[in-house]
């Protein structure tokens, strides 16, 4: 196996510690970079930053990269802000653009070299099925849309170093934030259970399966690719 450090961002609770329990469980020596405490203690090191802030991301990188040869990464964290379009901040469209997907390429940037000196690398990236449409959503849309293009983009530039780049695109997945913008009892949480071919509710887990799969050392050919999970949500998504 190669170097089996994996940097996860946001790692500390919901689909970010789901993540963390999966790749501890296949092996995988787990970095969570968060701004609150893990709820899990599976983390080799855990260091408390804010991800949106750029200088302050970039010294926890530095010093991490120095210490250990880290060749995978999992760009999880992500925040939401809902709202229309007509009310959208521009301070939270920052915010998320920052949080999202700007520290994405940070964490890119700063595990490169040791990816490409070793020849082998595994980016996977957390989006969300919202890219393909959502009310409410002009904020955290454009922010996992960005990043999806993103991806794209680097899987073409570092192929030929052996490094993949793919991600995840989950859709309606019981976690804290997903309850807070969808109270259970709400029409509109009902409306989107009922929605869901599948008939339930995906879990953290779910979407940490996928994560799992393109992590993995032998899925080697696969790049460039996301993932809905999604229960089957955007299959026949205009009908």
């Amino acid at each position: 196996m190669h170097d089996n450090y994996v940097l996860v961002t946001g790692g500390s609770q919901n689909i970010g510690a789901a993540i963390c329990r999966r790749l501890h469980a296949d092996g995988l020596k787990v970095i969570v970079l968060d701004i609150v405490e893990p709820t899990h203690d599976l983390s080799t090191e855990f260091c408390q930053v804010d991800l949106s802030d750029a200088q302050a991301t970039k010294a926890v990188l530095a010093q991490l990269t120095d210490k250990y040869e880290i060749t995978r990464l999992v760009n999880n964290v992500g925040i939401v802000r809902p709202a229309l379009v007509e009310d959208t901040k521009l301070e939270d469209f920052e915010l998320l653009m920052n949080l999202n997907t700007r520290s994405a390429l940070i964490c890119t940037q700063a595990l490169l070299p040791t990816m490409r000196r070793k020849k082998f690398g595994r980016i996977v990236s957390n989006a969300s099925r919202v890219v393909l449409g959502k009310e409410l959503r002009t904020c955290y849309s454009g922010s996992k849309g960005a990043l999806i293009s993103m991806s794209r983009t680097w899987a073409l530039e570092l192929a030929k170093d052996g490094i993949t780049v793919n991600g995840v695109a989950p859709g309606p997945i019981a976690t804290n934030a997903f309850w807070a913008n969808n109270p259970p009892d709400s029409k509109q949480a009902k409306a989107i259970l009922r929605g869901i071919p599948l008939q339930r509710m995906g879990t953290p887990e779910d979407v940490a399966n996928g994560v799992a799969f393109f992590i993995d050392e032998r899925s080697s050919f696969v790049t460039g690719q996301f993932l809905y999970v999604c229960g089957g949500v955007t299959v026949g998504l205009s009908a």
